[in-house]
């Protein structure tokens, strides 16, 4: 049987062959300043979130989208991004301290490329949003998401 909220996420994107390998959603960051690609990729293990930026592929926990969906939830109210690179502190009450934090539902990190676990609050909003999971703010700075 599948996993219910595996396909949760999988069928909330409209067609069903979108964020897929062959066929990557094209995203902005929350700022607008840059353009990247992100698909799913369950047959990867831990099964991942993947983004392409220019040459770079960075990767996070496939259920980090549903992780981060329940505690907006939970939260219920707007929340800073607070987007950081692995080697500078996020700051706290972010999603990006969230996404790093030991007491989030992996106990840690959700990036998995040491070295480039960081940038969560930049690269999983613009895919929330695109599954209609979030409302992300698209300002030049201080840009914040909350659950839908």
């Amino acid at each position: 049987m599948a996993n219910p909220s595996s396909s949760k996420v999988s069928t909330k994107s409209g067609d069903s062959t979108e964020g897929t390998p062959a066929r990557p959603w094209t995203l902005k960051t929350p700022s607008g300043q840059s353009e990247f690609q992100a698909h799913r990729d369950p047959s990867r293990s831990p099964p991942a979130l993947v983004v392409q930026v220019g040459s770079t592929e960075v990767v996070y926990h496939l259920r980090s989208l549903e992780d981060l969906h329940a505690m907006l939830r939970k939260h219920g109210d707007w929340m800073p991004l607070g987007s950081a690179d692995e080697q500078k502190p996020a700051a706290e009450g972010t999603v990006e301290a969230w996404a790093r934090s030991p007491s989030n539902p992996v106990g840690g990190w959700y990036g998995l490329k040491k070295g480039l676990r960081g940038r969560f609050g930049n690269y999983v909003p613009p895919v929330m949003e695109k599954l209609g999971l979030a409302e992300v703010e698209h300002n030049p700075r201080g840009n914040r998401m909350r659950a839908k």
